[in-house]
């Protein structure tokens, strides 16, 4: 695959290796977690190099991911036009860029933030990029449950870069993600079931088969309502957080239920997944809008 790599490089296949819209989405919930971690304005300083550090953590995740699952993507057709498996780059060369960027974010997240951010930051990109693609990934239909733990962090991240502390809050917000993460990739497990058995992971449709699989969704879905309506009942939102997640739950549940009783509508596992991308970022910024609201009522 290295043999074939072209003399010129374009810029645009690194950042590709990034996984862009994947670390927005990270990013946006961390920033999330930055400003409810207070009152008021979270501190510029936090907030800019939080946000830069996290962000190229994520960064190098992704790019690391992408070097330990070059030789699996080139066989699955959501992945195979990936730099890595289109020889655009080497391994070498990924790798270094990986590193790079795992030095610099550690540096600005240790320096310019506090050692707690970068310390937690680092835990996360090592859960990510080793323990579940390296381990968790192969070895149980679990895997993106368990490995949902350094998905979910990003919040607590964004609170510590501020407070320097891990809060019950910033563990509220985690718990909202780490409980959508199931029925989101499960259901483009679903989609790309014929992929995975391809290339030997053991997702939950594979190993469990899809009525199994759509039954958890619908489970774990269930389960994200209850977790969703928690920062109302605890007041650290008020009712335009409600309003929005209640809204949000009922077209997430919707989708799962669709799932569940219509199986052989191979059109739905593709749209809850992307609806599940819309409904996390729209439910984040219902937490951060009424955060606001509430803190300038309170004035």
């Amino acid at each position: 695959m290295d043999a074939n790599v072209d003399t010129y490089t374009d810029w645009r296949d690194y950042y590709e290796l990034t996984k862009p819209r994947v670390v927005v989405l990270i990013v946006f919930t961390a920033i999330v977690g930055m400003f409810v971690s207070v009152p008021g304005w979270p501190g510029a300083a936090a907030l800019v190099f939080g946000t830069l550090g996290i962000g190229l953590a994520a960064s190098s995740a992704a790019v690391f991911n992408h070097v330990l699952d070059a030789r699996v993507d080139i066989q699955m057709m959501r992945t195979r036009g990936r730099p890595l498996p289109q020889g655009k780059l080497t391994e070498q060369a990924a790798l270094t860029f990986a590193s790079g960027l795992c030095v610099v974010s550690m540096v600005i997240l240790w320096f310019l933030v506090n050692p707690l951010t970068a310390v937690l930051t680092f835990c996360s990109l090592i859960g990510y990029a080793v323990i579940y693609t390296v381990f968790l990934k192969r070895a149980t239909p679990q895997n993106i449950v368990i490995g949902g733990a350094a998905g979910a962090a990003p919040p607590i991240l964004g609170w510590a870069a501020v407070t320097n502390e891990v809060h019950s809050g910033a563990l509220l917000l985690f718990l909202i993600i780490f409980v959508w993460t199931p029925p989101h990739f499960w259901a483009l497990a679903i989609a790309r079931k014929e992929e995975y058995a391809k290339v030997d992971i053991p997702m939950l449709p594979v190993t469990h088969g899809e009525a199994y699989t759509r039954l958890n969704i619908l489970l774990y879905t269930i389960l994200l309502v209850l977790v969703t309506v928690l920062p109302y009942l605890i007041g650290m939102s008020g009712l335009i957080y409600l309003f929005s997640a209640l809204v949000l739950d009922a077209f997430f549940l919707y989708y799962a239920i669709q799932m569940y009783r219509l199986p052989d509508d191979n059109e739905l596992p593709m749209k809850t997944f992307k609806y599940s991308i819309t409904y996390l970022g729209i439910l984040f910024a219902a937490i951060l809008v009424d955060h606001y609201l509430l803190f300038r009522i309170s004035l």
